[in-house]
């Protein structure tokens, strides 16, 4: 059920109690012509959240599910960074100890609370985020958790906080938003595997590519996936 919209922060913030998926509605909106600079979607559940390369994004009620729309002149792939470290900036003000794993998945002990899934559309860029708040699914894959294992918050609490650290991250010098990235990013300096392959984990270079060493021979990835 829709609930309305409301302006926050320079927002405007489209809330619904439920809906398919958020990223979807931020679509139909700009393919609408609909959309504006600063728009967030929020529901409080989602019956196909999705997150990268279509996986499923299990989406119980209780939790963040957020997509932002932000007018742009052109793709930019240190987007990702900043956002990842809006997220983790996020959680630390509610005494969260994140760690970043590429690009953007933020983990707490080991334990994945936030995906995110950045698309384009016409103009404009739309960036979903997910934080588990009071409830984590149980995926196979890997382990989850939630912020209410570590401490008292809202949805609307997280949000507000969000929306300012994403202002803040979005509008900051890369260098700064790389730093910070690296700061508590996982397996810098360490072996990871890449298309199969050992190679190790040097950090981004300024244009936001991922910089991995095979041997003497360096690589510069921007999208794909690295594991341990």
């Amino acid at each position: 059920m829709k609930m309305g919209a409301i302006k926050l922060d320079a927002y405007k913030l489209i809330s619904f109690d439920k809906i398919p998926s958020t990223q979807d509605y931020a679509h139909d909106l700009i393919a609408n012509g609909n959309a504006t600079d600063k728009t967030v979607v929020v529901a409080m559940a989602q019956s196909a959240g999705r997150g990268r390369y279509k996986r499923t994004w299990v989406s119980h009620h209780g939790n963040l599910y957020a997509s932002f729309i932000y007018k742009i002149d052109e793709r930019d792939p240190r987007l990702s960074y900043a956002i990842a470290v809006a997220i983790a900036e996020t959680l630390i003000s509610f005494g969260l100890n994140p760690q970043i794993k590429w690009p953007n998945d933020i983990l707490i002990d080991g334990k994945k609370i936030s995906g995110v899934l950045i698309e384009y559309a016409r103009n404009f860029v739309i960036v979903g985020i997910g934080i588990n708040i009071k409830t984590c699914p149980t995926v196979k894959e890997y382990k989850t958790t939630k912020v209410n294992d570590y401490c008292d918050a809202s949805v609307s609490d997280v949000l507000g906080v969000l929306m300012k650290k994403i202002d803040k991250w979005r509008n900051a010098n890369f260098a700064d938003v790389r730093e910070r990235w690296m700061e508590m990013a996982l397996y810098i300096n360490k072996m990871v595997k890449y298309q199969g392959r050992s190679a190790e984990l040097i950090g981004l270079n300024e244009d936001g590519a991922l910089v991995l060493r095979f041997d003497t021979r360096y690589v510069l990835t921007y999208g794909d996936e690295i594991s341990v």
